[in-house]
């Protein structure tokens, strides 16, 4: 199938484009900008909603609850389910169907599952891209759940238009609610599996962490049990808040959503660049470390400073008169 006719197919909505078109954007930086430039303007009316936090605390089931609770309104939803790739094997589980399976018969539902492939933050390098492909296919309600992350791995601020953390009992309370990165990009708390003992007061800590944030709009706290949908209704409430107000500024959306895709693409064309550099001259530096004519550091620094001069530079000017 030719890129035009994919991206035809993308706008009239049908599914088997759309997984084309996802697969070419993962794997065919190129072909995927063709792709992108075939699609036409659209108002960007997709609400994109993160859903991110620790491992285990249950975001893809929760992510499933939230399904269920759209379809109800009558809105089609948009699942981007991030999982980590090892660093070993280059492999990935892809687990989030499994929770999802009940709604992969549903034409109002589209699950893409997506192999982090060491892209950092929580996110693959083409998000922002399958974000926009799936705002083309006319979704209402995208959910982008990231692969579990720590404190400083929040990148879904850059593609949500909103941001729910999933948290936990037991896993740490008063550590977990204090990393700066993690919690500061909340719209949303979400303490999951409220049957658990410590989630009242994990509630507790987090109200009393919102107030001394002293923010202009606080985040909403809500206590939930996803497995057994107690208290999702309450997190959607809380949501479309949020959703309702970001109509009111359309532009904003707009722009954000085409800030990220901008950005992403950058990103990743810069890394390609380094990554094929760093391709020719690794070798050559860990031979300098390993004679003791450099550093590590130094090797580091000769690596780096490659991309920031002509090609035509070599490395000896870093290397040492000698000596370890």
């Amino acid at each position: 199938m030719r890129i035009g006719e994919i991206a035809r197919g993308v706008t009239r909505g049908d599914r088997r484009s759309l997984a084309r078109a996802i697969t070419l954007v993962e794997n065919d930086p190129e072909a995927a900008d063709s792709l992108l430039s075939c699609l036409p303007g659209r108002k960007n009316g997709a609400f994109v909603l993160g859903i991110t936090g620790p491992p285990g605390t249950g975001k893809s089931t929760l992510v499933d609850r939230l399904i269920q609770s759209y379809r109800a309104k009558g809105l089609k939803v948009g699942v981007v389910a991030i999982d980590p790739t090892s660093p070993i094997t280059g492999g990935a589980l892809l687990g989030d169907r499994i929770r999802m399976a009940r709604h992969t018969t549903d034409e109002g539902v589209f699950i893409r599952s997506m192999a982090s492939r060491g892209w950092s933050g929580g996110l693959t390098r083409s998000t922002a891209q399958v974000i926009q492909l799936m705002d083309h296919a006319g979704v209402d309600v995208i959910l982008v759940e990231t692969a579990g992350i720590g404190q400083s791995d929040v990148e879904v601020v850059g593609v949500a238009h909103a941001v729910v953390v999933v948290l936990m009992p037991g896993l740490g309370d008063i550590i977990q609610i204090s990393k700066a990165g993690l919690m500061e990009i909340a719209d949303v708390y979400a303490v999951n599996k409220s049957d658990l003992e410590g989630a009242d007061s994990m509630v507790v800590n987090i109200l009393s962490l919102v107030r001394n944030a002293k923010k202009i709009h606080s985040p909403a706290v809500v206590k939930l049990s996803a497995l057994k949908g107690d208290g999702v209704d309450r997190l959607v409430e809380s949501v479309e808040q949020l959703r309702a107000g970001l109509r009111d500024r359309g532009d904003e959306m707009r722009r954000k959503s085409i800030r990220s895709v901008v950005v992403e693409l950058a990103r990743g064309r810069v890394l390609d660049e380094f990554s094929r550099a760093a391709a020719s001259v690794t070798e050559e530096l860990v031979r300098e470390v390993l004679s003791g004519r450099m550093s590590v550091g130094e090797a580091a620094e000769a690596l780096a400073a490659k991309q920031r001069r002509p090609a035509h530079h070599g490395v000896s000017g870093h290397r040492r008169s000698g000596g370890t």
